[in-house]
């Protein structure tokens, strides 16, 4: 069990270090809190399969769009990067954003079938007015597209060498 806890740990790691070094190169968030958790979840559950991916991506697609939208809609301009004043009205324009966001956010991810927690996260992010400039999320959508993109590329890469490697009499 030990070996599995040492193994995702630095798995995850690995997928982040992609996206740590995007970011550095292009000055731009291809980090940010909620793809911790989608990267421990693509570390922990490594082989599943191409439909889960897909909403890994889809999801976060979704919750990015959705905090978009509710921020436009009812906080822009407000940022969640204090602590706002007790009975503001911006940060009852903050509360409505996010509030209007998780429940958008969480009917689309049930009704395209592409269910992923972390997309939660998101949606918070980008309705709380942290990462909420077209270009960030935009940069959010790639940055998930990346890590699943090179977690298939080394889980592809990873099969192909374990399945060439295995000797033993073939199933006819």
């Amino acid at each position: 069990m030990r070996r599995h806890r040492v193994g995702t740990s630095l798995y995850a790691g690995v997928l982040f270090v992609v996206l740590g070094m995007l970011a550095w190169a292009s000055g731009q968030p291809f980090i940010f809190p909620s793809l911790g958790p989608s990267a421990f979840i693509l570390a922990f559950q490594r082989d599943g399969d191409r439909t889960g991916l897909v909403s890994v991506v889809a999801s976060h697609l979704i919750g990015s769009v959705a905090g978009l939208a509710a921020y436009s809609l009812l906080a822009g301009g407000v940022s969640l990067v204090a602590d706002p004043t007790a009975f503001s009205a911006a940060g009852l324009r903050l509360v409505a954003s996010a509030t209007l966001s998780i429940v958008v956010t969480s009917w689309g991810m049930i009704a395209t079938d592409t269910v992923h927690a972390p997309a939660c996260a998101t949606t918070l992010i980008v309705s709380l007015g942290l990462l909420s400039t077209p270009l960030q999320v935009a940069v959010i959508v790639a940055g998930v597209a990346v890590l699943v993109a090179f977690h298939a590329l080394v889980l592809s890469a990873y099969h192909r060498a374990t399945d060439a490697s295995r000797t033993g009499p073939v199933d006819g």
